[in-house]
């Protein structure tokens, strides 16, 4: 079985699920941050790790 599972990407500001990609958890176990840029705040903002 894939150890690929769906995640969404928050923004740190607004709260909305802006991104959804994979990560492999086997290999990466920290939670995902990265800048991004968030249509609702219109600039680039810290996007967190999220369940879908």
């Amino acid at each position: 079985m894939s150890q690929e599972r769906l995640i969404g990407l928050k923004c740190s500001k607004c709260k909305r699920v802006n991104y959804i990609t994979d990560k492999n958890k086997k290999l990466v176990t920290r939670k995902i941050e990265l800048k991004k840029f968030c249509n609702w705040c219109r600039a680039s903002l810290v996007h967190k790790e999220t369940k879908i």
